[in-house]
């Protein structure tokens, strides 16, 4: 059973049209999504740059738009810790650090929230871009854990699977 702080508030019916879904390994997965955030926290989050707004990859993407973020399966100590040190190192991410949930309590291996992407870039001022790409996210937002297979890249996700609408 998921911790409360990852369980949508309202249900939520199915969505027929086909989504597109991305694999973020944890933690950087909750960095984004950040979903012991809510209301005036969640917008003091976003104003201070402590929810995770861009997501890098070795490769460019042309794709815009809702895409569900999908927590990869594996983690590693090591990612964990790698993480943890990356947060801390940033006077302006340590909020974050402090706020990441233990490394068993993270959910894998399904969605876990939702983002916009408005644009790929290959260079930002964000302290979250370490490139090559950065694909910018907007309008973050946690979901309930949903079990997931994940691919590589964008992939499609079952028009069954269900979002939230109000989350």
């Amino acid at each position: 059973m998921m911790p409360p702080e990852f369980v949508c508030p309202t249900p939520f019916p199915s969505n027929p049209a086909p989504t597109l879904a991305i694999s973020v390994r944890q933690p950087w997965a909750w960095l984004i999504v950040r979903p012991d955030l809510e209301g005036a926290a969640r917008a003091a989050a976003l104003a201070a740059g402590t929810i995770k707004l861009i997501e890098n990859r070795n490769w460019a993407t042309r794709h815009r738009g809702m895409t569900l973020i999908h927590a990869a399966k594996g983690m590693t100590r090591g990612e964990y810790e790698d993480a943890l040190d990356f947060l801390y190192l940033s006077p302006r991410l340590q909020e974050a650090a402090h706020a990441l949930p233990a490394f068993d309590a993270l959910p894998r291996g399904g969605i876990v929230g939702r983002a916009d992407v408005v644009d790929c870039v290959d260079s930002s001022d964000s302290p979250w871009f370490f490139g090559p790409q950065g694909f910018v996210l907007r309008n973050t937002q946690p979901l309930p854990f949903q079990p997931l297979r994940g691919s590589l890249g964008f992939f499609a996700v079952p028009a069954d699977t269900p979002r939230c609408a109000e989350c």
